[in-house]
């Protein structure tokens, strides 16, 4: 699959779930691209570390995109859920087949741009009674063309199964990287 990664950052992002699929898919060699949906490049991630991201949302074009990755935390998530920009953008993305993938609580603005409909899906624990749904509770959930996970510690195995829907196999970068699960 070609075309570009977005990372959405919305104030009070979960750090690990949107620095480990950056790092992990662009060792794999992808173009990925750091979005900030607010109106500054530095964003505040949830446990106060600032990341500076690489565009703006509105300098960006969802047709050059083929995946759309969403960090859980809070308030991120819900800042994500009530962008209508941000759920047009994964619309766009899902509607040509590309993959549409949240981790932690952002299933939430998965669920709020109505992608998951008829899809399994995981969440942090309790979210699951605000999306409802087909909840599996794995701790990543591939479902189509629709990736979920459960959490910070689900973040390396989320960042392999985003590279494995783009093609690519994760063997040689989980020996590299030393993750073996």
């Amino acid at each position: 699959m070609s075309g570009k990664i977005a990372v959405f950052l919305a104030e009070g992002f979960e750090e690990i779930e949107a620095v480990t699929p950056v790092d992990v898919l662009r060792r794999a060699g992808f173009e990925v691209v750091t979005i900030a949906i607010g109106d500054m490049l530095d964003v505040k991630g949830s446990h106060g570390v600032r990341y500076v991201a690489d565009a703006f949302l509105d300098e960006c074009d969802s047709s050059d995109f083929c995946m759309s990755v969403f960090p859980g935390g809070l308030p991120g998530a819900t800042n994500l859920a009530a962008d209508s920009r941000v759920l047009k953008f994964a619309n766009d993305i899902y509607s040509k087949n590309g993959i549409v993938s949240a981790i932690c609580a952002a299933p939430i603005a998965l669920a709020a741009a109505g992608l998951l409909h008829n899809k399994e899906y995981t969440c942090y624990p309790g979210f699951e009674k605000q999306i409802g749904c087909a909840y599996t509770g794995k701790r990543v959930c591939v479902s189509g063309n629709v990736i979920t996970a459960c959490g910070p510690g689900a973040s390396l195995e989320f960042a392999m199964a985003l590279v494995n829907a783009l093609g690519k196999s994760t063997e040689q970068l989980q020996q590299g990287m030393q993750a073996n699960f």
